[in-house]
């Protein structure tokens, strides 16, 4: 960080993750001079890997510019549980090696993220809903706010130079189900005791009106689980706490016993009821019993609402689970949104199962979602009460956030940034400003390593599933006489396109000169055929395949 550099204390705002794409949350805060800066992280999510990234299931923000200065790293804060804020704290916390601070329920969950990684020593630290922590330079404290999760905090981060209102992942509902409304009163006095900034969500800029409350899907899941025969499942995120309660409710009104299945979904729901988020509960009956109760008394509560190979619903779609199988006069009713890039493998899901004779039952069928993002009334209201100099979108695309920056102005914030990842923004001293960038890749995991996408085989992946691979071989003798006709082995091409290949490496090699096969210039005579065989691939096919040629020397 040289560029417009001042003497004094600065206080900067850097994204890493999460502004520019909708998922994979790091937002850092810095304080103090360019020699002496303390920093603090908001959140440390993932994303998850798509037709894009073949082979990869997780990815990360990459921390390389903050774990050169962990030092002065003084902790990380997770405003809730959400993978895409809380799901990389397992695998980079080793590099970071900070306190952790998290309220109750968010805390359990990351406990098991520490635990799945094989991570020990992790100091976590319980924060109470509405509680406070200082930090070096950085006085924080917990506003609640509603979200698709319990124990959603937004963050007042108080400086020496300006509070900031980092306001995580929130909605404004009147009637969550589980935890506590919004804090209005605390988030009006924020606001009349000034605020410099504030850094807030554009998931559902562009959507108008009020994203709706938990309650009102509770009643429309009841009243639709009444008319429903036979065996039911209902998808939903794993981790919308109020919505599995919804459905127990729904279920239990209509005598009807509750089955989890999928892994997050189990462990969520111990989560909360370990952590006192989920009390009272009529017991749940597991998988292998719901299959000998009456298809009338049975509803399974399961994960997959994203189209996830691996989940619980692709398996019953299947016909794959162990425990439980679905078919004629049975329902589906996915209790979700699509979270965009997902279409296709929920498509192919909701047709899996329409083959089997199941019923599917979406948002656009019936009242059964609603979203845990502000749409524009609430994020007018929000503005209304904080009443910012500075307004930073995040946790959005590009678009999101420019949306966000002109609705912002239309509030009559002074200052509206669109900051992507990367940008390291001063937001004090002066005019808000982005004065440099930050490294802001990403890591893959990648089986059991963690890479960048240079390290990583996902470009080859790629190139592979478009046009397939060809392996030549060509065969030698000290004097650069092949032995044998090109040996040549294909994936993914046709046949003739193949051939083309072996005839076009045997001709390559008969038509170098005698000194270029004898001088052991192996290097030229595989780059050479591989030339020639891609051009007449590209000639017969269409296409260019990854190529490889090795030349083995015979003698």
């Amino acid at each position: 960080m040289t560029r417009h550099a001042t003497a004094g204390p600065q206080l900067l705002f850097v994204p890493l993750g999460g502004a520019g794409e909708i998922g994979m949350n790091m937002n850092l805060y810095g304080f103090g001079t360019e020699e002496d800066m303390k920093w603090i992280m908001l959140d440390c999510g993932v994303m998850f890997g798509g037709d894009e990234t073949p082979g990869i299931d997780v990815i990360l923000p990459d921390p390389g510019f903050i774990e050169e200065r962990r030092r002065s790293l003084l902790g990380i804060v997770l405003t809730h549980g959400h993978e895409d804020h809380i799901g990389a704290v397992g695998h980079l916390w080793p590099r970071l090696r900070c306190p952790l601070y998290a309220t109750p329920f968010t805390a359990a969950l990351i406990r098991h993220k520490l635990e799945e990684q094989g991570v020990e020593g992790a100091p976590l630290n319980i924060l109470p809903m509405g509680g406070q922590v200082k930090l070096g330079p950085f006085d924080l404290e917990l506003l609640t706010i509603t979200h698709s999760i319990p124990e959603m905090s937004g963050l007042a981060v108080r400086t020496p130079l300006g509070t900031v209102f980092h306001t995580g992942d929130w909605k404004i509902d009147p009637d969550p189900l589980i935890g506590q409304t919004t804090d209005e009163s605390g988030l009006r006095n924020l606001g009349k005791d000034g605020v410099l900034a504030m850094v807030c969500d554009s998931t559902n800029a562009f959507v108008e009106g009020r994203s709706g409350s938990e309650a009102d899907v509770a009643s429309s899941l009841r009243e639709l689980v009444g008319k429903l025969t036979g065996r039911i499942a209902i998808t939903c995120f794993a981790s919308n706490v109020a919505r599995v309660l919804a459905v127990v409710r729904a279920a239990r009104a209509h005598g009807r016993h509750v089955a989890l299945s999928g892994r997050s979904m189990k462990r969520v729901v111990a989560a909360a009821i370990d952590s006192g988020v989920l009390k009272d509960l009529p017991p749940f009956i597991d998988e292998d019993d719901a299959q000998f109760l009456p298809p009338e008394k049975v509803l399974i509560l399961c994960t997959g609402s994203q189209g996830e190979p691996r989940a619980a619903l692709a398996k019953i779609a299947m016909g794959e689970h162990p425990h439980v199988s679905l078919g004629p006069n049975d329902t589906v009713v996915f209790s979700s949104r699509i979270i965009p890039g997902n279409e296709k493998p929920i498509f192919a899901l909701q047709n899996a199962l329409a083959l089997r004779g199941v019923e599917v039952i979406t948002a656009d069928d019936h009242f059964v979602h609603v979203s845990g993002h502000p749409a524009r009334d609430e994020l007018r209201d929000m503005y209304r009460w904080i009443r910012p100099q500075i307004a930073v979108p995040v946790h959005g695309e590009i678009r999101h956030m420019a949306e966000h920056v002109r609705l912002a102005k239309d509030m009559q914030v002074a200052e509206a940034l669109l900051c992507p990842n990367g940008s390291i923004l001063r937001l004090a001293p002066g005019p808000a400003t982005i004065i440099d960038e930050a490294p802001a890749g990403r890591l893959y995991v990648d089986g059991a390593k963690l890479s960048t996408f240079e390290e990583s085989a996902v470009k080859a992946r790629k190139a592979l599933s478009f046009a397939g691979i060809c392996v030549v071989t060509v065969i030698m003798d000290a004097k650069g006489r092949m032995l044998t006709d090109p040996v040549v082995v294909c994936d993914g091409l046709p046949e003739h396109a193949a051939q083309a290949a072996g005839e076009a490496a045997a001709e390559a090699v008969e038509q170098m000169s005698g000194g270029k096969r004898r001088n052991d210039d192996d290097a030229y005579i595989s780059e050479s055929v591989k030339k020639s065989v891609r051009r007449a691939i590209q000639t017969e096919w269409g296409k260019r395949p990854v190529t490889r040629v090795e030349v083995v020397r015979v003698g």
